[in-house]
Protein backbone atom coordinates (compact mmCIF):
# COMPACT_ATOMS: atom_id res chain seq x y z
CA UNK A 1 0.00 0.00 0.00
CA UNK A 2 0.96 3.52 -0.66
CA UNK A 3 1.88 5.65 2.66
CA UNK A 4 0.85 8.86 0.90
CA UNK A 5 -1.91 10.70 2.58
CA UNK A 6 -6.21 10.15 2.26
CA UNK A 7 -5.91 13.45 -0.34
CA UNK A 8 -3.39 12.54 -2.91
CA UNK A 9 -3.83 9.02 -3.77
CA UNK A 10 -6.09 7.86 -6.83
CA UNK A 11 -9.22 5.96 -5.92
CA UNK A 12 -9.41 2.43 -7.93
CA UNK A 13 -11.76 2.25 -11.11
CA UNK A 14 -14.73 0.17 -10.01
CA UNK A 15 -15.23 -2.48 -7.54
CA UNK A 16 -13.64 -5.70 -7.76
CA UNK A 17 -15.78 -9.13 -8.42
CA UNK A 18 -15.26 -10.47 -4.88
CA UNK A 19 -17.16 -7.78 -4.08
CA UNK A 20 -20.59 -8.60 -6.06
CA UNK A 21 -23.63 -9.38 -3.21
CA UNK A 22 -25.65 -12.27 -3.70
CA UNK A 23 -29.24 -11.32 -3.28
CA UNK A 24 -30.61 -12.56 0.36
CA UNK A 25 -32.39 -15.77 0.26
CA UNK A 26 -33.96 -18.38 2.21
CA UNK A 27 -36.90 -19.05 4.15
CA UNK A 28 -35.94 -17.05 7.57
CA UNK A 29 -35.01 -14.12 5.36
CA UNK A 30 -38.24 -13.81 3.67
CA UNK A 31 -40.39 -14.45 6.96
CA UNK A 32 -38.52 -12.05 8.98
CA UNK A 33 -38.54 -9.31 5.58
CA UNK A 34 -42.32 -9.73 5.97
CA UNK A 35 -42.39 -8.74 9.21
CA UNK A 36 -40.16 -6.01 9.27
CA UNK A 37 -42.27 -4.63 6.28
CA UNK A 38 -45.56 -5.62 8.19
CA UNK A 39 -45.15 -3.31 11.51
CA UNK A 40 -42.50 -0.77 9.79
CA UNK A 41 -39.95 -2.15 12.34
CA UNK A 42 -36.59 -0.29 11.93
CA UNK A 43 -33.11 -2.11 11.28
CA UNK A 44 -29.35 -1.26 10.70
CA UNK A 45 -29.59 -4.34 8.48
CA UNK A 46 -31.97 -2.73 6.09
CA UNK A 47 -31.82 0.22 6.41
CA UNK A 48 -28.35 0.51 6.06
CA UNK A 49 -28.83 -2.11 2.78
CA UNK A 50 -25.70 -4.72 4.87
CA UNK A 51 -24.97 -7.05 2.14
CA UNK A 52 -24.50 -9.94 4.76
CA UNK A 53 -28.50 -9.34 6.01
CA UNK A 54 -29.82 -12.71 4.45
CA UNK A 55 -27.12 -14.55 6.32
CA UNK A 56 -27.63 -13.54 9.89
CA UNK A 57 -31.23 -12.95 9.61
CA UNK A 58 -31.05 -16.80 8.93
CA UNK A 59 -29.59 -17.11 11.45
CA UNK A 60 -31.95 -15.31 13.86
CA UNK A 61 -29.21 -12.34 14.59
CA UNK A 62 -30.30 -8.68 13.67
CA UNK A 63 -29.09 -5.27 14.22
CA UNK A 64 -31.22 -1.95 15.69
CA UNK A 65 -30.10 1.98 15.87
CA UNK A 66 -31.09 3.15 18.94
CA UNK A 67 -31.05 7.58 19.95
CA UNK A 68 -32.54 8.27 16.57
CA UNK A 69 -30.49 9.05 12.87
CA UNK A 70 -29.11 11.66 13.33
CA UNK A 71 -25.52 12.10 14.92
CA UNK A 72 -23.55 14.50 16.50
CA UNK A 73 -20.31 13.57 14.94
CA UNK A 74 -19.24 13.95 11.35
CA UNK A 75 -16.95 11.24 10.28
CA UNK A 76 -16.07 10.97 6.79
CA UNK A 77 -16.69 7.39 6.05
CA UNK A 78 -20.27 7.15 7.61
CA UNK A 79 -23.61 7.66 5.63
CA UNK A 80 -25.47 8.51 8.85
CA UNK A 81 -26.78 11.85 9.14
CA UNK A 82 -24.85 14.56 10.92
CA UNK A 83 -26.85 17.77 12.61
CA UNK A 84 -29.07 18.47 15.47
CA UNK A 85 -30.07 15.20 16.40
CA UNK A 86 -34.18 15.06 17.83
CA UNK A 87 -35.19 14.76 21.39
CA UNK A 88 -35.13 11.28 23.13
CA UNK A 89 -37.73 9.16 22.61
CA UNK A 90 -38.22 7.69 26.41
CA UNK A 91 -40.71 4.60 24.70
CA UNK A 92 -38.08 3.50 22.58
CA UNK A 93 -36.81 1.09 24.85
CA UNK A 94 -40.07 -0.88 24.93
CA UNK A 95 -40.34 -0.01 20.75
CA UNK A 96 -36.81 -2.34 20.18
CA UNK A 97 -37.92 -4.82 22.83
CA UNK A 98 -40.96 -5.31 20.67
CA UNK A 99 -39.37 -5.50 17.18
CA UNK A 100 -37.00 -8.33 18.37
CA UNK A 101 -40.15 -10.16 20.27
CA UNK A 102 -41.87 -9.77 16.86
CA UNK A 103 -39.02 -10.68 14.86
CA UNK A 104 -38.25 -13.97 17.15
CA UNK A 105 -34.44 -12.72 17.42
CA UNK A 106 -31.83 -14.87 18.99
CA UNK A 107 -29.06 -12.41 19.59
CA UNK A 108 -29.59 -8.80 18.90
CA UNK A 109 -26.80 -6.09 18.10
CA UNK A 110 -27.60 -2.66 19.15
CA UNK A 111 -25.74 0.55 18.40
CA UNK A 112 -26.32 3.93 18.60
CA UNK A 113 -25.25 7.24 17.08
CA UNK A 114 -23.47 9.68 18.90
CA UNK A 115 -25.04 11.83 21.23
CA UNK A 116 -22.95 14.53 21.94
CA UNK A 117 -25.56 17.06 23.12
CA UNK A 118 -27.10 14.97 25.83
CA UNK A 119 -25.33 15.06 29.57
CA UNK A 120 -25.32 11.17 29.71
CA UNK A 121 -24.29 10.69 26.46
CA UNK A 122 -27.46 8.81 25.54
CA UNK A 123 -26.09 6.32 28.20
CA UNK A 124 -29.16 5.57 30.03
CA UNK A 125 -31.40 5.11 26.89
CA UNK A 126 -28.62 2.58 26.14
CA UNK A 127 -29.10 0.99 29.70
CA UNK A 128 -33.14 0.76 29.58
CA UNK A 129 -32.99 -0.65 25.95
CA UNK A 130 -30.93 -3.06 27.09
CA UNK A 131 -32.93 -4.25 30.21
CA UNK A 132 -36.82 -4.02 28.31
CA UNK A 133 -35.42 -6.12 25.68
CA UNK A 134 -34.04 -8.74 28.64
CA UNK A 135 -37.91 -8.48 30.32
CA UNK A 136 -39.51 -8.88 26.78
CA UNK A 137 -36.91 -11.80 25.18
CA UNK A 138 -35.48 -13.35 28.97
CA UNK A 139 -33.76 -16.15 26.47
CA UNK A 140 -31.83 -13.60 23.98
CA UNK A 141 -28.17 -12.39 24.18
CA UNK A 142 -27.05 -9.22 23.38
CA UNK A 143 -24.10 -7.04 21.75
CA UNK A 144 -24.35 -3.75 22.40
CA UNK A 145 -22.00 -1.81 20.00
CA UNK A 146 -21.19 1.46 21.71
CA UNK A 147 -20.05 5.14 21.25
CA UNK A 148 -16.88 6.22 23.20
CA UNK A 149 -19.06 8.19 25.47
CA UNK A 150 -16.52 10.54 25.49
CA UNK A 151 -14.59 8.18 27.78
CA UNK A 152 -16.38 8.92 30.41
CA UNK A 153 -16.42 6.47 33.25
CA UNK A 154 -19.80 6.80 34.90
CA UNK A 155 -21.43 6.45 31.29
CA UNK A 156 -20.04 3.14 30.38
CA UNK A 157 -20.51 2.14 33.89
CA UNK A 158 -23.94 1.91 32.77
CA UNK A 159 -23.74 -0.30 29.89
CA UNK A 160 -21.41 -2.68 32.26
CA UNK A 161 -24.21 -2.85 34.85
CA UNK A 162 -26.44 -4.49 32.87
CA UNK A 163 -24.09 -6.89 31.43
CA UNK A 164 -24.50 -7.78 27.78
CA UNK A 165 -22.67 -10.82 26.76
CA UNK A 166 -20.45 -8.56 24.09
CA UNK A 167 -19.63 -4.96 24.53
CA UNK A 168 -18.55 -3.26 21.14
CA UNK A 169 -16.18 -0.45 20.00
CA UNK A 170 -15.56 -0.14 16.45
CA UNK A 171 -11.54 1.66 16.06
CA UNK A 172 -12.31 2.16 12.54
CA UNK A 173 -8.87 2.76 11.26
CA UNK A 174 -5.43 3.03 11.87
CA UNK A 175 -4.03 5.39 14.08
CA UNK A 176 -2.28 7.93 11.94
CA UNK A 177 -5.46 8.11 9.80
CA UNK A 178 -8.06 8.66 13.17
CA UNK A 179 -8.23 12.48 12.74
CA UNK A 180 -9.36 12.32 9.32
CA UNK A 181 -11.58 8.99 9.36
CA UNK A 182 -13.37 9.96 12.48
CA UNK A 183 -12.86 13.90 13.27
CA UNK A 184 -13.92 14.04 16.79
CA UNK A 185 -13.30 10.79 17.62
CA UNK A 186 -9.28 9.71 19.71
CA UNK A 187 -7.76 6.39 18.75
CA UNK A 188 -6.15 6.50 22.40
CA UNK A 189 -9.37 7.10 23.42
CA UNK A 190 -11.42 4.38 21.93
CA UNK A 191 -8.24 2.09 23.43
CA UNK A 192 -8.71 3.10 26.91
CA UNK A 193 -12.66 2.71 26.25
CA UNK A 194 -12.09 -1.01 25.58
CA UNK A 195 -9.56 -1.43 27.87
CA UNK A 196 -11.48 -0.30 31.07
CA UNK A 197 -14.69 -2.26 30.09
CA UNK A 198 -12.52 -5.20 30.28
CA UNK A 199 -11.28 -4.62 33.32
CA UNK A 200 -14.54 -3.49 34.73
CA UNK A 201 -14.97 -7.47 34.06
CA UNK A 202 -17.18 -7.24 30.98
CA UNK A 203 -17.41 -10.86 29.59
CA UNK A 204 -16.45 -10.47 26.01
CA UNK A 205 -15.11 -7.14 24.33
CA UNK A 206 -15.10 -6.54 20.63
CA UNK A 207 -14.06 -3.92 17.89
CA UNK A 208 -13.93 -3.50 14.27
CA UNK A 209 -11.45 -1.66 11.58
CA UNK A 210 -11.96 -0.99 7.91
CA UNK A 211 -9.22 -1.07 5.24
CA UNK A 212 -9.16 0.67 2.05
CA UNK A 213 -8.85 4.40 3.33
CA UNK A 214 -4.88 4.28 2.41
CA UNK A 215 -3.57 2.51 5.98
CA UNK A 216 -0.21 0.76 5.35
CA UNK A 217 -0.15 -3.66 6.51
CA UNK A 218 1.63 -2.42 9.37
CA UNK A 219 -0.15 0.32 10.72
CA UNK A 220 -3.12 -2.58 10.70
CA UNK A 221 -1.10 -5.12 12.41
CA UNK A 222 -0.28 -2.17 14.82
CA UNK A 223 -3.97 -1.33 15.43
CA UNK A 224 -4.59 -5.47 16.15
CA UNK A 225 -1.17 -5.34 18.52
CA UNK A 226 -2.82 -2.34 20.39
CA UNK A 227 -6.32 -3.98 20.72
CA UNK A 228 -4.82 -7.38 22.02
CA UNK A 229 -2.75 -5.57 24.46
CA UNK A 230 -6.19 -4.13 25.58
CA UNK A 231 -7.38 -7.63 26.33
CA UNK A 232 -9.98 -7.08 23.30
CA UNK A 233 -11.11 -10.51 22.20
CA UNK A 234 -13.09 -10.11 19.14
CA UNK A 235 -11.83 -8.07 16.24
CA UNK A 236 -13.64 -7.78 12.92
CA UNK A 237 -11.71 -6.13 9.96
CA UNK A 238 -13.68 -5.50 6.66
CA UNK A 239 -13.63 -3.45 3.20
CA UNK A 240 -14.50 0.30 3.28
CA UNK A 241 -17.19 1.41 0.62
CA UNK A 242 -17.67 4.99 0.03
CA UNK A 243 -21.31 5.53 0.92
CA UNK A 244 -21.53 8.80 -1.36
CA UNK A 245 -19.15 10.97 -3.17
CA UNK A 246 -19.01 13.49 -0.13
CA UNK A 247 -17.22 10.48 1.31
CA UNK A 248 -14.09 9.59 2.25
CA UNK A 249 -12.81 7.82 -1.16
CA UNK A 250 -12.09 4.64 -1.75
CA UNK A 251 -7.76 4.55 -1.75
CA UNK A 252 -7.86 0.68 -2.40
CA UNK A 253 -9.69 -2.77 -2.90
CA UNK A 254 -7.79 -4.92 -0.53
CA UNK A 255 -7.30 -8.41 -1.65
CA UNK A 256 -8.93 -11.33 -0.31
CA UNK A 257 -5.74 -13.11 0.28
CA UNK A 258 -4.52 -10.05 2.17
CA UNK A 259 -7.93 -10.37 4.59
CA UNK A 260 -6.99 -13.97 5.44
CA UNK A 261 -3.37 -13.08 6.31
CA UNK A 262 -4.80 -10.39 8.61
CA UNK A 263 -7.03 -13.21 10.06
CA UNK A 264 -3.97 -15.53 10.62
CA UNK A 265 -2.14 -13.07 12.18
CA UNK A 266 -4.82 -12.27 14.62
CA UNK A 267 -5.51 -15.58 15.60
CA UNK A 268 -1.79 -16.06 16.46
CA UNK A 269 -1.86 -12.66 18.44
CA UNK A 270 -4.71 -14.85 20.62
CA UNK A 271 -7.74 -13.50 19.41
CA UNK A 272 -10.48 -15.17 20.17
CA UNK A 273 -12.66 -14.38 17.09
CA UNK A 274 -11.08 -13.16 13.71
CA UNK A 275 -13.57 -12.40 11.42
CA UNK A 276 -11.71 -10.71 7.96
CA UNK A 277 -13.03 -10.11 4.59
CA UNK A 278 -14.49 -7.61 2.14
CA UNK A 279 -17.75 -8.11 3.03
CA UNK A 280 -17.66 -8.27 6.89
CA UNK A 281 -19.19 -5.79 8.98
CA UNK A 282 -18.86 -4.82 12.82
CA UNK A 283 -22.09 -7.93 13.44
CA UNK A 284 -21.48 -10.66 10.88
CA UNK A 285 -21.48 -13.68 12.51
CA UNK A 286 -22.15 -11.44 15.78
CA UNK A 287 -23.89 -14.42 17.39
CA UNK A 288 -20.68 -16.57 17.54
CA UNK A 289 -18.52 -14.10 19.37
CA UNK A 290 -20.85 -15.25 22.86
CA UNK A 291 -18.50 -18.41 22.63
Amino acid sequence: MSSETLETIDPPKGKPKWLRVKLPTGKKYTQLRGLVDKYDLHTICTSGSCPNMGECWGEGTATFMILGNICTRSCGFCGVKTGRPESVDWQEPEKVARSIKIMGIKHAVITSVDRDDLKDMGSIIWAETVKAIRRMNPEITLETLIPDFQGIHRHLDRIIEVAPEVVSHNMETVKRLTREVRIQAKYDRSLEVLRYLRDKGVNRTKSGIMLGLGELEEEVIQTMTDLRKANVDVVTIGQYLQPSKKHLPVKEFILPEQFKKYEKIGLEMGFRHVESGALVRSSYKAHKHIN
